[in-house]
C-alpha cells in the first residue's frame, strides 16, 4: 500500500513509525526540510518538501498512484484543500483528514463527493474528550476502550497489594467470580509485556488489561484493587477545545470548575456552559487552587496546549491534596516519564488519533484499532466473514486457530452478546473478534488470517 502523509508533527511521526515496519510505502510531505530529514534518518520512508496542498508537491510525492492521502497538518484548511486536490486531480481512492475546528465537524453534510470529498474525518479533540470521559466514569482505570459499539470494554488497571486476585494465578478469576465472565488479555510488568496464561501469577504493580461486558467491569476491578469511590468534584485547567468539550459533557453529572487564563475565552465558556463554574486565572496559581477547594477535588485535569504548564500545575494540584490528577501531554518522551508517579494518568492526544487512523488503514475488515501503553501493543477488532471453506477462522474453535506469536483472542461479540474467549468457542460468520498483539510486526499476519479467499465470491 502506498500512503502519503501530509504534515510533519507528533501525529504524523507516530503514524509513520507504526506503518514503516509493515511493508507500507510511506511518503511524508512538509515545508520543513530539517524536520523531514530528521525523521527520514530514523525511519525507512520517503519525503517531499513543499506546501502539502500544492498539486506539484503532491505529484512529486507520488500522488498519481497513491492508495491513500492522510492530511494531518496543524491547519484544517490546508488539510481539506489537499484532500480536495487529491480527489480532483489525482483520483486518490481514500482521503483521511484531521480537523480540529468544532465548527467544521458539526457540518456533516459538508463532506461528500460533490462538496469536500473526505472519506474519513478525524477529530483529535473529540477523541481525547471521549477518552477522558470514560476514565472519569470508571474510577481507578488507566485506560478504557470500547469495542463492538460499546458492547465490550477493554480496561487497564494497576494491581495493588490487597486485591483478592493479586498474588494468585489468573485461572482463579473464575472461582472468585463464578457469575462474571472476563479475560485478562495482557499484562505489563516493569514495562515488559507478558502473555497471560492460566498459571500466570498477578503481581502488585502489574498493569493488567482485561476485557468484559460493561456491566462486569467494576466487579473485575475489585479483584485487582480496592474500588475508588465515585468522583464528584472536578477542576479542568484549560478551556480550549478539549477542556470545553469535556466540561459540557460532564457538567450535568459532576461539579465542574474550569480555569482559563484568557479573559475572552472565559466569556465564551461562560456563555456556552450551563452549570460549570468558569474562573479566569492561572492553573498554577497556588492561592487560586486553594480558594477553589483543591484539597477536596476528586480529579484535577490539566488540559492546556502547553506540556510543561500541564505537568507543573498537575504536580502542584497533587501536592495541594487533589485525589487524582490527569495530564494532557503531547511530547511522547514525557508520557512514560511522568505517569505513575505523582501524576496518575498521562494522556497522549497522538495515541488517541493514531488508533483512529490505524482503524481506517488496516487491511481486511478491521473495524477498531487501539494502541495500548502508548503504542507498545495493539488491540484490534476484526469481523469474521465467509464460511469454513473460504475463511481461516470461521467454523473453527479458538484452540484450532493458528494465531501469530504474541497474539491472543480476548473476546467475541455476537449479536451484541459478549462471549469471553475460551478454547471451545467456535467462530461464526459476522462475529466481531477482539485480538491483542504484543508484537506489531505480526499485524499483516492477522490481517491475512481474517481475509476471505476469492472462492467466497
Amino acid at each position: 500500500m502506498k500512503i502519503i502523509i501530509l504534515g510533519c508533527n507528533q501525529v504524523s511521526a507516530s503514524l509513520a513509525e507504526n506503518l514503516a515496519s509493515e511493508n507500507t510505502d510511506i511518503t511524508l510531505v512538509d515545508p520543513d526540510a530539517d524536520a523531514l530529514r530528521e525523521l527520514k534518518d530514523r525511519l525507512d520512508i520517503g519525503i517531499a518538501q513543499g506546501w502539502p496542498s500544492h498539486p506539484d508537491v503532491l505529484r512529486a510525492a507520488g500522488a498519481e498512484d497513491a492508495d491513500m492521502i492522510i492530511a494531518v497538518t496543524e491547519n484544517d484548511e490546508i488539510n481539506m484543500v489537499a484532500c480536495q486536490i487529491a480527489y480532483s486531480i489525482f483520483k486518490t481512492p481514500k482521503k483521511i483528514c484531521r480537523l480540529r475546528s468544532a465548527s467544521y465537524i458539526a457540518q456533516e453534510d459538508l463532506f461528500r463527493p460533490d462538496a469536500i470529498p473526505l472519506d474519513v474525518v478525524i477529530s483529535p479533540e473529540l477523541l481525547v474528550s471521549n477518552y477522558i470521559k470514560r476514565l472519569i466514569d470508571l474510577p481507578g482505570s488507566l485506560q478504557v476502550l470500547d469495542f463492538a459499539d460499546g458492547n465490550a470494554q477493554l480496561v487497564a488497571v494497576r494491581a495493588y497489594y490487597g486485591g483478592p486476585l493479586v498474588g494468585q494465578e489468573i485461572r482463579f478469576l473464575r472461582e472468585h467470580m463464578p457469575k462474571v465472565d472476563a479475560r485478562v488479555a495482557a499484562i505489563f510488568r516493569r514495562n515488559r509485556a507478558i502473555t497471560p496464561e492460566g498459571s500466570t501469577v498477578i503481581e502488585a504493580d502489574d498493569e493488567v488489561f482485561f476485557i468484559a461486558a460493561p456491566k462486569n467491569i467494576k466487579a473485575v476491578i475489585s479483584e485487582l484493587r480496592r474500588m475508588d469511590r465515585p468522583y464528584r468534584r472536578l477542576i479542568i485547567a484549560g478551556g480550549g477545545n478539549i477542556g470545553a468539550r469535556l466540561a459540557a459533557a460532564l457538567e450535568a453529572r459532576y461539579q465542574v470548575k474550569v480555569i482559563e487564563f484568557n479573559a475572552d475565552r472565559c466569556t465564551f465558556l461562560s456563555e456556552h456552559l450551563n452549570k460549570a463554574v468558569v474562573l479566569n486565572g492561572m492553573s498554577s496559581d497556588k492561592k487560586l487552587l486553594q480558594e477553589e477547594g483543591i484539597a477536596d477535588t476528586d480529579v484535577f485535569l490539566a488540559l492546556t496546549n502547553d506540556d510543561e504548564a500541564n505537568i507543573m500545575s498537575a504536580l502542584l494540584a497533587k501536592r495541594l491534596g487533589a485525589r487524582k490528577v490527569m495530564c494532557l501531554i503531547s511530547n511522547p518522551a514525557y508520557v512514560d516519564l511522568v505517569q505513575g508517579g505523582e501524576i496518575d494518568i498521562a494522556i497522549s492526544p497522538q495515541q488517541a488519533s493514531i488508533g483512529s487512523l490505524l482503524t481506517h488503514i488496516r487491511k481486511g475488515d478491521i473495524v477498531n484499532v487501539h494502541s495500548l501503553r502508548r503504542g507498545a501493543a495493539e488491540a484490534m477488532e476484526a469481523i469474521a466473514h465467509g464460511d469454513a471453506h473460504s475463511s481461516k477462522v470461521v467454523g473453527r474453535a479458538l484452540e484450532d486457530i493458528d494465531l501469530p506469536a504474541g497474539t491472543t483472542i480476548g473476546a467475541i461479540v455476537r449479536d451484541e452478546e459478549v462471549l469471553i474467549a475460551h478454547d471451545d468457542i467456535v467462530i461464526e460468520p459476522e462475529d466481531h473478534v477482539i485480538l491483542f498483539l504484543t508484537d506489531k510486526k505480526r499485524i499483516p499476519e492477522v490481517e491475512r488470517l481474517f481475509a476471505v479467499a476469492f472462492t467466497f465470491f
